[in-house]
C-alpha cells in the first residue's frame, strides 16, 4: 500500500504550526517534521505573510507532501486575530497550489474527533493523543505544533473514507440522484453524523486562539 504524506497546518501570523506525517490505511502514522513558524507582531503584515509563506514553500519543495491539510477558520469575537488567520491559510493554500499540491480543510470538531473520538475534546486531550499517535517521547509544544500534527493525522485517516463515499455516490443508479443542493462533502458529514458545513459555533476558531 503506497504511504501517503500530508502537511498539516494550523495557520496564523504569531505562530503557524506546520507538521509533516507520513501514513496509509493500515499504517501507523510517522512523524517527518514539525515545526513552528514566527512572526514579530510589530511587523508589517505583508512581511509577516511573506515570511510565512517563504517557509511553507522551503517545507513544500523539501518534503514534497502528497496533500496540504489546512484548519477552516471560523469567525471569532476577536476580528483582527481571525482576519490574520485567514490570511495566513491563504498564502498556505496559494503556496500548495502553484505546484499543484491538492488542499484539503478540516473542521476543529472534525480534526479532534479523528484523533481522539471526541468533537469536543480540548487541546490537552489532542496533544496527549497526537503524542500516543506518533509514539513520541515527548508531546510536541507549543499547542500550534500538535494541531498541525493533528490535522495531518485527521487527513490521512478522513480521506480514504470520503474517498469511498464519493466512489459509491457516482455510482447511485438513475433515478436516485443527489437530492438538489446536496454536495457530497454535505452527504459525508450526514452519513457520519458531522456538523453540516457553516454549523461550526461562531464563538472560537477551532483548536487555537491567536
Amino acid at each position: 500500500m503506497r504511504i501517503v504524506r500530508v502537511l498539516g497546518v494550523d495557520p496564523g501570523l504569531t505562530r503557524c504550526g506546520v507538521g509533516i506525517v507520513d501514513g496509509g490505511p493500515g499504517r501507523q502514522p510517522v512523524l517527518i517534521e514539525v515545526l513552528v513558524i514566527r512572526t514579530p507582531s510589530d511587523d508589517d503584515l505583508a512581511y509577516r505573510l511573506l515570511a510565512v509563506a517563504r517557509r511553507v514553500e522551503a517545507l513544500l519543495d523539501e518534503h514534497k507532501p502528497d496533500t496540504v491539510a489546512i484548519e477552516r477558520v471560523f469567525s471569532q469575537a476577536n476580528v483582527r486575530t481571525v482576519m490574520g488567520t485567514a490570511q495566513a491559510a491563504g498564502v498556505v493554500a496559494l503556496a500548495a497550489a502553484r505546484r499543484g499540491i491538492p488542499v484539503a480543510w478540516h473542521t476543529p470538531s472534525e480534526v479532534k474527533a479523528a484523533v481522539s473520538g471526541n468533537g469536543n475534546a480540548d487541546k490537552a486531550q489532542v496533544t496527549m493523543m497526537v503524542t500516543r499517535l506518533l509514539r513520541l517521547d515527548s508531546a510536541p509544544k507549543p499547542a500550534d505544533a500538535a494541531d498541525a500534527l493533528a490535522l495531518a493525522i485527521c487527513h490521512l485517516w478522513r480521506s480514504p473514507m470520503q474517498a469511498r463515499l464519493a466512489a459509491a455516490l457516482s455510482k447511485q443508479a438513475p433515478g436516485r440522484s443527489q437530492a438538489p443542493g446536496t454536495s457530497l462533502a454535505s452527504a459525508g458529514q450526514q452519513a457520519h453524523g458531522a456538523r453540516p458545513a457553516g454549523s461550526e459555533p461562531s464563538a472560537r476558531k477551532g483548536m487555537m486562539s491567536r
